[in-house]
């Protein structure tokens, strides 16, 4: 048999007196939630609201208190849509509009935020809270201006100044924080921008763009394969994230590159390496680690190419970028000292040892003010023409050559100047021969000792000629000078026995 619908009348008297006594629990949940806030108890006041709002959904000063209070716990979105509720139900309840206003200027919606002032303005012209706040939301637009145009130029520290100054206005807006993070990194400032991304993090683990700039830091930190799973992490959110594409490509061809050329540079195939490095350094110039890295192997395959003032310049370009990349100072010390730039070296290894106080850092900058004190008195190696390992027997023929070509009688014709240039030349070709002959005086002088002044060439009865006729043999010798000999230019002549 079919079901039969039966009409069954509603008692109107009823359903009024249930709504009656619905709207007076209502009431009471308020006045409780009320207590509650007064006591700055904003999560339990939250829980009684939304229990009047349950038994009594369409009053909009509910909503309103309720907003009131998540705004109070920071919780501006949805303190958002509860004022936007209330003012739905209400679209002369003032407070909702104020309320609405205040949440999208917490969230950085300066121009919604104006519009809702704007109406509470209409309201009431003389209403002196919307009025500040109206001129809030105007001074937030322009720090969004000028950080915009900061950014353009380049100017990250400008950024950060003005989002810190709109984070004081909308503390809730997560694109300000996001864009001080990035531009922290971009500064350098790591463990700033880390934290800043991680705070977002930790409210929302699938935030792109914090993934993103968490990635920038490990990037710019030399950290390149963490970097490139953050990048990676944040296109699986954001698949269209332009930043994060771009920071991941660079990200593995700069670690394509280096590699390539530390392995050439193994390879002891120095002109690519060098290539490589150049190469590398072109592909992304804000990643002031990496980059200092590379200036600094670039530096290394240019001294084995023996182009050390290069190789000066590019250690001087990565202590730019990273002021205590030690390596850098030690590889910059090293070209200085093959230079013979000792007093630049020994800036380099103060440096160094003062950062790090060890026992090879120690004789590093010893070694250099050893150096720095032998040059400044005459190099009998160079007098000679020879280098310091030279042996016994080259050092014989170097003096054989350069003091017969400075010999006094060789040059007895030219004019008084000459004459006594070379005669100094004579004497100091003695002198080095002297010494450098002589192994323990060697020995003194390659320690750092100045033989000229401590007595080690007979001081001022020292003659060059006495060295010339011992080493020659005089006239009993192999050969002898005749000033008086006709033979040529400067009257030199060789008489053999």
């Amino acid at each position: 048999m079919a079901a039969v619908d039966i009409d069954v009348p509603v008692d109107a008297d009823f359903l009024l007196h249930n709504q009656d006594d619905l709207e007076r629990q209502a009431e009471g949940f308020k006045e409780q939630g009320n207590a509650f806030y007064s006591k700055k108890d904003y999560s339990e006041a939250f829980n009684y609201y939304t229990k009047a709002i349950d038994a009594c959904p369409k009053n909009a000063s509910y909503y309103g208190n309720r907003a009131a209070t998540l705004m109070m716990l920071c919780r501006f979105r949805e303190a958002l849509e509860d004022s936007q509720q209330a003012v739905r139900l209400d679209d002369c309840f003032m407070k909702g509009h104020l309320r609405e206003g205040k949440c999208h200027l917490s969230l950085g919606n300066a121009m919604a935020a104006s519009r809702c002032f704007q109406k509470v303005l209409e309201m009431e012209p003389s209403n002196r809270e919307a009025e500040q706040e109206n001129k809030n939301a105007e001074t937030l637009l322009e720090f969004e201006r000028l950080a915009e145009f900061g950014f353009e130029k380049r100017d990250f520290r400008k950024v950060v100044y003005c989002m810190d100054r709109a984070l004081a206005l909308a503390s809730a807006c997560q694109r300000f924080k996001i864009l001080k993070a990035e531009c922290l990194a971009l500064l350098g400032r790591y463990p700033e921008a880390q934290s800043v991304a991680s705070d977002i993090l930790r409210m929302d683990s699938t935030n792109a763009d914090a993934l993103y700039v968490r990635g920038l830091c490990l990037y710019y930190e030399d950290c390149i394969d963490k970097a490139v799973q953050f990048f990676v992490q944040a296109l699986r959110m954001a698949p269209d994230h332009e930043k994060a594409r771009l920071a991941c490509r660079n990200a593995k061809a700069l670690k394509a590159k280096k590699e390539e050329g530390n392995l050439t540079f193994k390879n002891n195939n120095y002109d690519a390496a060098y290539q490589l490095y150049t190469e590398a350094l072109g592909i992304d110039p804000n990643n002031i680690k990496t980059n200092a890295k590379l200036y600094c192997n670039r530096a290394t395959a240019g001294v084995k190419l023996n182009k050390l003032n290069q190789a000066i310049d590019d250690c001087t370009s990565a202590i730019k970028l990273d002021d205590s990349y030690i390596k850098a100072y030690l590889r910059r010390a090293q070209c200085f000292m093959d230079t013979e730039q000792y007093e630049e070296a020994i800036r380099d290894y103060e440096k160094v040892y003062q950062t790090e106080k060890t026992a090879d850092h120690k004789q590093l900058l010893k070694m250099a003010k050893l150096e720095l004190k032998k040059s400044k008195r005459k190099d009998y190696y160079k007098v000679l023409g020879i280098g310091k390992n030279a042996t016994e027997d080259e050092i014989k023929k170097a003096y054989r050559k350069r003091a017969l070509m400075h010999h006094p009688d060789r040059h007895s014709a030219a004019t008084p100047e000459v004459q006594k240039d070379e005669e100094k030349k004579f004497k100091e070709v003695g002198e080095a021969f002297t010494i450098l002959s002589d192994p323990k005086k060697k020995t003194r002088y390659d320690n750092g000792h100045d033989l000229a002044d401590d007595g080690s060439l007979d001081g001022g009865d020292f003659d060059a000629n006495n060295i010339f006729r011992a080493f020659f043999g005089g006239h009993g010798g192999g050969f002898s000078f005749d000033s008086n000999a006709d033979s040529g230019p400067g009257n030199f002549f060789f008489q053999f026995g």
